[in-house]
């Protein structure tokens, strides 16, 4: 069966009205969530749900994707693939999360034993989809989970390799078992899957999707663009495929893009909230990168509102929210460097979030270094060190593996250790450590988004050597953070004015 899902006209045209332009003609007719087909034994009363908890997995709306499901077992209890669906929702390879538990639970209800569900299962197919499922929530730890996972999702794919379902999936999988961070040749060979579902399924959510994870870097991302213009259109009832978008436009450094596919993904989340009797969500991963794009869009105004609202609901909701917020305050602070403005004085309650707690340590010693304050820059990085262990634990706790996020801490600390350095008038011993972590950031695997070391090292670095009178390494400098994130505005300015202070430099003319 086959089946283009609608989401309801309502939703896009009220996200595009809320934004003040005209929606896409696409939209005026209805809003979708992509193409899907997987043929199955299951009624045909649930066929809709099952298919549109399919179509919401691609796009990643898991909360959504599980209810449509339910909704499927509702009208068929012994539904095997509603049952799969469900299972799958709990596993979120892409964003460190699994909830194995939820999912094994979620099995039960089917039958109490994996020989006993592959029984129910109505032909060969189905057992292999259920058998995979199994494997993911099987015995192990999470890594060998997901590595066992990705090779029965090879063998499914290998059986059926018309099945445009298998490649998904088997793509999704290659993804979910890069444990270290970005290994090109892991994801181009993903690439290479799923290119051929996006060529002979061209509205299907999962194949623009798991394109433009696959190309997320700046390198590949050229590559993606085609990806990224076709999910909006695809999917556009589901916010994270809005979102998704961005990934590549980020990438690319295309900060109207960035900018617009945010406010669109905000506007369908807060439609949805509004039908909740909930009120707008101005912190979380959509307004972090629309924090971001603001601010490359040199719209510090614009980046201090959203976060001024962010930090009243941080105050409010704590936990996530709360992290979430300080997150979008380092960015802000890191691009402005406004330390005595009102972002400067913005708290909240980080209790129980080293991670977060030792982001405010890190950047009262950036503050501290850009006043002078050799006190207070050593005070900041000794906080920073006496972070660093628990901050490190939390996130081996959640199960974060790749290696910028695990590194980040430690390659703080050492900014704040080059930065005390220069403070304190040791100015060829702290552009020494500084260059040390320039190399060492450069080295890292690429991750994609907003930069996950807050001040990307090249940068800071050449914004030191520029400071010290030496333009010609700080072009350099500038040169490296540009390739590693294009586009970044502070980047520019800093090679601009490098390549205008240095030797070469020429005259505009009158």
């Amino acid at each position: 069966m086959r089946v283009r899902l609608r989401a309801g006209t309502t939703l896009a045209l009220l996200a595009a009205a809320r934004l003040g332009v005209a929606a896409p003609p696409a939209l005026c007719q209805e809003s979708v969530l992509g193409t899907v087909s997987f043929p199955n034994g299951g009624s045909p009363g649930a066929q809709e749900p099952f298919l549109r908890g399919l179509a919401l997995l691609h796009s990643f709306e898991y909360g959504d994707a599980r209810a449509s499901f339910r909704d499927a077992r509702a009208i068929d209890p012994d539904f095997v693939m509603a049952t799969w669906g469900e299972a799958m929702t709990w596993n979120h390879s892409l964003w460190f999360e699994q909830e194995a538990d939820s999912a094994r639970a979620a099995l039960g209800r089917l039958a109490p034993s994996a020989a006993a569900r592959a029984a129910k299962a109505p032909s060969e197919r189905e057992r292999a989809w259920l058998g995979a499922v199994e494997t993911l929530y099987g015995p192990g730890d999470k890594e060998a989970r997901d590595d066992a996972y990705e090779q029965a999702m090879a063998a499914l794919h290998a059986a059926w390799p018309d099945d445009p379902e298998a490649a998904a999936f088997h793509a999704l999988a290659i993804l979910g078992s890069a444990h270290e961070g970005r290994d090109h040749a892991r994801y181009m060979r993903a690439a290479s899957i799923v290119e051929e579902v996006f060529r002979d399924h061209p509205d299907h959510p999962g194949a623009a999707h798991y394109l433009i994870h696959s190309y997320d870097d700046p390198v590949h991302a050229p590559l993606g663009l085609r990806a990224a213009r076709a999910y909006g259109t695809i999917a556009p009832g589901a916010a994270h495929a809005q979102h998704m978008t961005s990934h590549i436009f980020l990438a690319l450094g295309l900060w109207d893009d960035v900018v617009r596919a945010n406010e669109v993904a905000d506007s369908v989340v807060d439609l949805r909230r509004a039908g909740r009797n909930l009120g707008p969500s101005s912190c979380g991963h959509y307004n972090e990168w629309l924090l971001y794009g603001y601010l490359q869009q040199d719209r510090p105004d614009a980046a201090l509102a959203l976060l001024a609202e962010c930090h009243v609901q941080a105050r409010e909701r704590g936990g996530e929210t709360a992290f979430s917020f300080s997150m979008m305050r380092s960015m802000y602070l890191v691009d402005t460097e406004a330390f005595e403005g009102p972002a400067g004085t913005m708290t909240a309650d980080f209790g129980g979030m080293p991670m977060a707690e030792l982001t405010g340590a890190w950047l009262r010693g950036l503050a501290a270094a850009r006043r002078g304050d050799a006190r207070g820059l050593r005070e900041a990085r000794d906080e920073v060190r006496t972070l660093r262990p628990e901050a490190e634990a939390a996130l081996r706790a959640r199960g974060i593996t790749e290696e910028a996020y695990v590194r980040r801490a430690g390659l703080l600390e050492a900014q704040l250790e080059g930065l005390a350095r220069l403070v304190e008038g040791r100015t060829d011993e702290g552009l020494a450590r500084l260059g040390a972590v320039a190399a060492e950031e450069s080295a890292l695997p690429a991750a994609f988004g907003p930069p996950v070391i807050d001040k990307p090292s090249n940068e800071l670095l050449g914004e030191a050597l520029l400071a010290a009178g030496r333009p010609e390494p700080a072009a350099r400098a500038f040169e490296v953070a540009l390739r590693l994130a294009p586009g970044r505005l502070r980047s520019l300015r800093g090679l601009a004015q490098a390549r205008a202070s240095g030797p070469t430099a020429v005259s505009a003319g009158p």
